[in-house]
């Protein structure tokens, strides 16, 4: 019998380690669990390397495409562009699966960090909710937005007037 070298041990550590990293990226019952993000469309969409389309759930940013470009729109999209893009994003969805443009509804994290939660929190979004999709945290985003507002946090006290959808 033939000794394994050192070097043998560590590339079967590493593919178990890949192993266990796909699985924690496995589907769900409305699509992937994990993705690369491909592109940043706004500061609420993203694009995958599998093509998928995912609009993030309870947050709406102001525009800054389709030759929209509202208050604090472009550094709302440079933010969550500063979080995901490239970068491996688990997903977790809520009560629906997808909107009404086909996009996939998730929650979004990264390094342990939820996007949605950070928009809402630093001042980049407002909440959105849609029934049925989000209803289990809608109140705790809303607690995100106020405390946001209160504080004067992104688009809160750069923009004049903000009006969000509810």
């Amino acid at each position: 019998m033939r000794p394994v070298s050192g070097w043998r041990v560590v590339a079967v550590v590493l593919g178990l380690g890949l192993v266990v990293l796909c699985a924690c990226g496995s589907e769900s019952a409305c699509g992937p669990g994990a993705g690369v993000v491909s592109r940043v469309v706004d500061g609420d969409t993203v694009v995958l390397q599998s093509g998928e389309r995912v609009r993030y759930l309870l947050v709406d940013t102001p525009e800054s495409t389709g030759g929209k470009r509202e208050c604090f729109g472009t550094e709302s999209r440079d933010f969550n562009r500063s979080l995901v893009e490239g970068r491996v994003v688990r997903l977790t969805y809520g009560e629906a699966c997808t909107d009404r443009y086909g996009r996939l509804l998730a929650y979004v994290s990264v390094d342990g960090q939820e996007v949605n939660a950070l928009l809402a929190e630093r001042g980049y979004a407002c909440v959105l909710y849609v029934p049925p999709a989000g209803e289990s945290r809608r109140s705790e985003f809303q607690a995100l937005e106020s405390s946001a507002r209160r504080a004067g946090r992104g688009m809160w006290s750069a923009c004049p007037s903000v009006a969000c959808s509810r």
